[in-house]
């Protein structure tokens, strides 16, 4: 999640100065992370459901 965050810092900053090639790039990274992070958790939630039963 630190990665998404620091990506989509860095994708604002480049569009406050009109870099929109990087901006768009690393708006992409930033979806396509938290995307990640998320299947993680939900995957992770499901398993530990199973352990628990």
């Amino acid at each position: 999640m630190k990665w998404t965050l620091i990506f989509f810092v860095i994708s604002i900053v480049a569009g406050v100065f009109g870099f929109a090639g990087i901006a768009a790039g690393a708006a992409t990274i930033a979806k396509w992370l938290a995307l990640a992070v998320d299947a993680l958790f939900f995957i992770l939630g499901v398993l530990a459901g199973e352990a628990a039963f």
